[in-house]
């Protein structure tokens, strides 16, 4: 990971590779054909069938096929005077008797032939007539015909479930003027970033706010798929811009379309679709999300047809072909994408009632407690062929990040029931702060990565959610360390901080180092950009929940004014390159997890605590808040992990 190329492009997050359908430009064109020629074609091919099958038949075959077989058909006797045999009540007519009768049936079959001919070049020469335009028209209102059928198909109703108690989806309103006003601000912003996408990007995946256009990448396939707008529905939501929500709902269930030929990753496409639209779902109570949760679910099964069951990173949704990216370790499968699968797929089998989802996800971690783990460590790459890990690299950021989050959060999604994944989380946690937590000689606390038996004394951005994750997981800690890890939190927040003070822009870098004299700054060139990214805000809004201490507040409205001031354009909000450089320059990306975090932590931040509880909300790692699934209501409680 040296390049920006290779680099993560979003909150707990993988490196993608740009081989989408520019890579092979010429490929369509090559391939199309005139539409006229195609139907030629067609039905040359038509009566050259018909009229083979008739006159190169050997005769016998003829009559065989022909005479519908009277030769052999039993009749029922009615009079034997007619030279027939009689034969218990039957007669069976001899073949002399009927020659005639086939003469005159292979003349009424000559003649049907020679109609059908003349119909069907009367068909094609009226076809040709029409214009390029008029011809494709049709074709389209043929698949549109097919894709119908598909949808009423795929659209079968689900069972009926209760749904868990929602508190605190409304208000939210801060008595404070001052507080509210910086809400109020954040709440501009996301207006502002819809706003241009709805007008330059609508139905693309994300927007490019400078050139004012759709933006996509390989991690979304080649299709059109509306990313955006499903990111940012709960957000939406929660600000109450009802409106915007609605257009979303409409485009959703109108255009969104998973029965498309295009690779996508599993993983994002879980975090990012099925857990916006469960959440949709949640909030709004709308059925639509739910089905659509469902059908594309349904889609990303195939891929975990590996011999461990261990999911490919990428799936075709159309043919459900997987594969891994090719510079993953030897094919390897990645500890952050197979591992950030609990909370969306526990929450698809407690709606379909269907516990495939559940499965899934219980083998993973039924397969990842059997295996060695390097100083109590999980490396980030495991191959789905063998069932071994690749090499032994572990991080708390990129590649590994999320696959502790979800650990805790399995066991808080659970009302506190799933022990088994608490106890990971613990033995994690204990193993993550004895070798990869270190002081920096300015008493800065960071997370470091191990590398071949080394610890390298670099953070990244997206590590920086570890704050968050250790405040949460405080309350339930062993040995009573609540304490400790909230003060934990509180480090790694300052640390993240600092990362952003020591910047021109007062923006975070995407990766810095503690070395030597340089500590909480980026050194290479390629590490010096910020792309929107939510963690720190994320950490700031935990930690304000857990200790109300006014400075998250207030590190909060320095970020804002920030992205505020250096990432906004006419066009939404842009990634800068440089948060070093006075004049930066853009990447011209709003990525859609800006809509779906960064905006949602700020509002969050400013917004009173009975927004969302989190004793009754569980956070996905693209912030799209699921309910806890209590005791009684869990289909799952049946399964030991729940007892």
């Amino acid at each position: 990971m040296t390049t920006p190329a290779l680099l993560p492009l979003s909150g707990r997050r993988l490196p993608p590779l740009n081989l989408g359908a520019s890579a092979f430009p010429h490929h369509r064109a090559t391939l199309r054909l005139s539409e006229k020629f195609i139907l030629l074609l067609i039905l040359s091919a038509f009566i050259t069938l018909c009229f083979g099958a008739f006159f190169f038949l050997p005769d016998s075959s003829k009559h065989k096929r022909f005479d519908l077989g009277l030769e052999d058909v039993l009749i029922p006797h009615v009079d034997t005077s007619k030279g027939g045999k009689n034969l218990g009540g039957f007669l069976i007519h001899g073949q002399g008797h009927d020659e005639h009768r086939h003469r005159e049936e292979e003349e009424r079959l000559r003649n049907k032939i020679r109609a059908d001919h003349e119909k069907a070049l009367e068909e094609a020469k009226e076809k040709l007539k029409k214009s390029r335009d008029e011809i494709q028209a049709e074709i389209q209102t043929e698949k549109n015909k097919v894709v119908q059928e598909l949808k009423k198909k795929d659209s079968k109703p689900l069972p009926p479930v209760p749904l868990p108690n929602l508190i605190g989806i409304n208000s939210g309103e801060p008595a404070d003027p001052d507080i509210r006003e910086k809400r109020n601000k954040v709440k501009e912003m996301m207006k502002h970033a819809w706003d241009n996408y709805r007008q330059y990007g609508w139905g693309h995946n994300e927007l490019k706010p400078i050139a004012r256009k759709g933006h996509s990448t390989n991690i979304f396939g080649n299709s059109q798929m509306g990313a955006t707008i499903v990111d940012a529905l709960d957000t939406l939501y929660i600000m109450g811009l009802h409106a915007e929500f609605r257009e979303g709902q409409e485009w959703i269930d109108k255009n969104l379309d998973f029965s498309v030929n295009s690779e996508v990753s599993v993983f994002e496409v879980n975090i990012r679709f099925i857990g916006g639209l469960l959440a949709a779902y949640y909030l709004s109570g709308q059925e639509v999300f739910k089905i659509k949760a469902v059908q594309l679910a349904g889609k990303l099964l195939p891929a975990f047809n590996t011999p461990t069951g261990i999911p490919w990173a990428m799936v075709n949704l159309k043919s459900g072909v997987g594969r891994n990216w090719g510079w993953a370790s030897a094919g390897s499968s990645i500890l952050a994408e197979f591992g950030t699968l609990h909370m969306e797929f526990v929450h698809l089998s407690y709606l379909t009632g269907d516990p495939v989802y559940y499965n899934k996800v219980m083998h993973i971690r039924k397969l990842l407690q059997k295996m060695d783990r390097p100083n109590g460590l999980y490396p980030n790459y495991l191959n789905p062929r063998t069932g071994r890990w690749g090499q032994h690299h572990t991080s708390v950021g990129g590649l590994g990040d999320s696959f502790y989050e979800y650990l805790l959060k399995a066991w808080l999604m659970s009302d506190k029931m799933d022990t088994e994944a608490r106890k990971m989380y613990d033995d994690a946690i204990e193993a993550i702060e004895k070798h990869l937590i270190r002081k920096s000689n300015g008493g800065l606390t960071f997370i470091g990565e191990w590398k071949n038996g080394h610890l390298e004394r670099k953070m990244g951005h997206l590590t920086c959610f570890a704050g968050g994750m250790f405040a949460l997981g405080a309350d339930g800690s062993r040995d009573d360390k609540a304490g400790h890890y909230l003060q934990l939190g509180a480090e790694i927040a300052h640390t993240c901080h600092e990362s952003y003070d020591r910047t021109t822009l007062k923006l975070g870098p995407e990766a810095f180092k503690f070395d030597g004299g340089v500590e909480a700054v980026a050194v290479r060139q390629n590490e010096k950009y910020y792309i929107l990214r939510p963690e720190v805000i994320e950490t700031y809004w935990y930690m304000w929940r857990f200790t109300h201490d006014p400075k998250y507040r207030q590190w909060g409205w320095e970020a804002t004014q920030a992205i505020d001031k250096y990432c906004r354009v006419s066009g939404g909000f842009s990634g800068v390159k440089d948060v070093y450089s006075s004049s930066p320059t853009y990447d011209d990306v709003q990525q859609s997890f800006f809509l779906a975090e960064t905006l949602k932590y700020l509002y969050l931040l400013f917004s009173n605590d009975d927004l969302l509880p989190l004793d009754n909300w569980v956070f996905n790692t693209e912030a799209h808040p699921l309910p806890v699934l209590h005791l009684a209501n869990t289909t799952l409680s049946g399964n030991p992990a729940y007892r």
